[in-house]
């Protein structure tokens, strides 16, 4: 992000139950595979300072790196230079309370393809939601 601190925007949010256990919802968002099964193809390894790449199809590659790394219960990690994407995990029996967090949206921002934050995030907010439920089949399955 530039250096001046702008409009900050809400952050995208989306919690859904999963009826799957918290290690395989966690194996789900903390591998490869998982990740590339409902999410994106990537180089993700969860180490703690790991830099890896988001295949973001029309968008090209995208440079990440693990921020935090709690197993089984919270992994965030800064996507591009203005992002980050924390996965967090909660046992409920034998199902699993999974929250999405996408931060770091500042209205004065415009990303690398010369988009506001503003646009950009709606359009991922809505696609976030549909990627939680594909999350959610994923695990379930």
């Amino acid at each position: 992000m530039d250096s001046h601190k702008g409009t900050a925007l809400p952050d995208i949010r989306h919690t859904l139950v999963i009826n799957a256990p918290i290690d395989k919802v966690w194996d789900a968002v903390a591998t490869s595979e998982g990740i590339a099964a409902w999410f994106m193809p990537n180089t993700f390894e969860p180490v703690l300072g790991y830099e890896f790449i988001l295949e973001a199809g029309p968008f090209g590659q995208s440079p990440c790196k693990v921020i935090e790394l709690d197993p089984p219960n919270r992994l965030s990690f800064r996507w591009d230079k203005d992002w980050t994407v924390t996965f967090a995990l909660e046992a409920d029996g034998d199902k699993t309370v999974f929250t999405l967090i996408h931060s770091g949206w500042d209205a004065d921002t415009v990303t690398k393809f010369n988009q506001s934050h503003t646009d950009v995030r709606e359009r991922m907010d809505q696609g976030w939601g549909g990627l939680v439920r594909k999350l959610a089949q994923y695990a379930e399955g």
